[in-house]
């Protein structure tokens, strides 16, 4: 008897459905075609531990399946229950009246047992754009699918469920969940929070500037100056997730597997921090099978790279790219993937190898020309890229010692979101541009022009810094922020000296 089941493939951040043609008939071989990987051929002996633990017999007959379209490659473990199912409704062992109703997918034990799988979330989206009626899957993986709505979601434990669900014998829980309560519910739930932090105004003003603007922020200080404590408390500024940025959020996180089990939607903006001996691919994703990698796990968040010189070089340099583009696009022969990458870039190193040099009170003990030297690390194209670099000094022990707490993160949060909120109005008929930092060289002209003592004072500093293009373009794009944080249309000399202030490694004593 030949019956079809339903799977589906995950393919970058989106999903398409996997037909699984099962037909049992006269001999005694076992066959699988439809270009599937060692994980899935290796599902043949999963499928007969799980049935025959249950009760059921893999049937002792001639059984082909193949996974359509056949020239997709079948990845993963995933389609060990839909393999199950649709055996056993060849084999006449339960009905198939309803199998062409649901989407299938969940990776067996041997002891009929479901493990999570990989994409929950893009599976369930293009189930429901298909027209199924449902999905069952294991029930890890349940809450995360129910955020979508039109499309009923089972959460399984076992093979055995499923099973006698098809012969009519069981019912299944159908998970349904509350999508906009529970997002609303934990959106603001945040760990840290500035307040926190003591002392560092300038710094935590820089960070303002750059939440307000979407600006990648470079911190350069000593060792113990506090430069990781304040990265790790910007997502706490930056103005929370819509749904719809949660939901591609999700989507990313549910293809790499990084969604907690009962999870269903992000709703804090991620933050990253690989350690700086990872290599380009995990950084960019990639791979034989391809996978988002730190950048796209990053997305509508903050990727925070520490000790910036201590990456390799090449892994930095593959950052250029996503940074203008804010994707990253994955070529391989037979196909590409692009995954999305809009992520705000925090980088924190020390100013030289022994992290004392422009202390203020302990001695630099680098060689002459080792601060350029290790500066150098970080090419002047990235470098370019990021738009505040800021130095950062130890606090006093008086302002440690203070017990009035900082400036809440929801105190400067408001102020974000104002500022976000002017930029959302200004650029709310340019497709793409949603703050200043993604405006284009053809926008700064329109939406960036100083008054004439602004614009005075840059050229002043254009010349006495000697300042790339690129760094022009960023100072025009900070005094835009910053002018829209001060509620002005217009952006006056204030605005634009404080831009400046923040390209410190431009100055000249970082030169020699």
């Amino acid at each position: 008897m030949l019956v079809k089941a339903f799977g589906a493939a995950v393919q970058g951040i989106s999903a398409m459905v996997v037909t699984i043609e099962v037909n049992v008939g006269q001999g005694i071989r076992f066959m699988l075609v439809g270009l599937p990987d060692n994980a899935v051929k290796e599902s043949h002996e999963r499928v007969v531990s799980a049935l025959e633990y249950n009760g059921y017999k893999f049937p002792r007959r001639q059984v082909v399946i193949n996974m359509a379209p056949a020239d997709v490659r079948k990845e993963g473990s995933a389609y060990d229950l839909p393999i199950a199912v649709g055996v056993m409704a060849a084999a006449e062992k339960i009905k198939a009246d309803a199998l062409g109703d649901y989407v299938i997918m969940g990776e067996l034990s041997l002891d009929g047992s479901l493990r999570p799988i990989k994409g929950a979330l893009p599976i369930a989206i293009r189930a429901r754009d298909e027209g199924f009626k449902g999905l069952i899957l294991p029930r890890a993986n349940a809450r995360e699918a129910a955020v979508v709505d039109c499309l009923k979601v089972y959460g399984v434990d076992n093979l055995k469920e499923v099973l006698e669900f098809f012969e009519g014998t069981r019912e299944l829980e159908e998970t349904v969940v509350n999508v906009r309560e529970e997002f609303l519910e934990n959106v603001k739930q945040y760990n840290v929070d500035f307040a926190d932090v003591r002392g560092q105004e300038n710094v935590k003003r820089a960070f303002e500037v750059a939440a307000a603007g979407g600006h990648n922020i470079i911190l350069v200080g000593p060792p113990g100056s506090g430069k990781s404590m304040l990265a790790k408390r910007l997502p706490t500024i930056l103005p929370p997730l819509t749904l719809q940025e949660a939901l591609e959020t999700t989507k990313i996180h549910s293809v790499a597997g990084k969604v907690e089990g009962g999870t269903s939607l992000i709703a804090q903006r991620p933050f990253r921090s690989p350690h700086h001996t990872i290599s380009d691919v995990a950084l960019v994703g990639g791979g034989t099978f391809p996978q988002p990698g730190e950048i796209s796990l990053a997305h509508n968040g903050v990727l925070f790279l520490d000790e910036l010189p201590e990456f390799k070089r090449s892994v930095l340099e593959v950052l250029r790219q996503p940074l203008e583009d804010r994707k990253i696009s994955i070529s391989r022969a037979k196909f590409a993937i692009d995954y999305p990458a809009s992520f705000m870039l925090v980088a924190s190193m020390n100013p030289c190898p022994c992290g004392y040099y422009n202390h203020p009170t302990r001695q630099c003990t680098c060689q002459p020309g080792m601060v350029q030297k290790y500066l150098s690390r970080i090419s002047g194209p990235l470098l370019d890229r990021i738009d505040l670099h800021v130095e950062i000094v130890p606090v006093e022990f008086e302002r440690m010692s203070e017990r009035r707490p900082g400036v809440s993160s929801a105190a400067i949060r408001e102020r974000v979101v104002r500022a976000r909120q002017v930029q959302e109005q200004r650029f709310r008929d340019v497709e793409g541009v949603h703050c200043n930092a993604q405006m284009s060289s053809a926008q700064l002209r329109t939406y960036a022009v100083p008054d004439s003592e602004g614009l005075a004072l840059l050229r002043q500093a254009m010349a006495h810094l000697s300042l790339s293009a690129r760094a022009y373009d960023r100072i025009l794009k900070m005094a835009r922020t910053i002018a829209d944080l001060d509620g002005s249309a217009t952006i006056r000399s204030p605005h634009v000296a404080e831009a400046i202030g923040y390209r410190s490694l431009d100055r000249e004593y970082w030169k020699g």
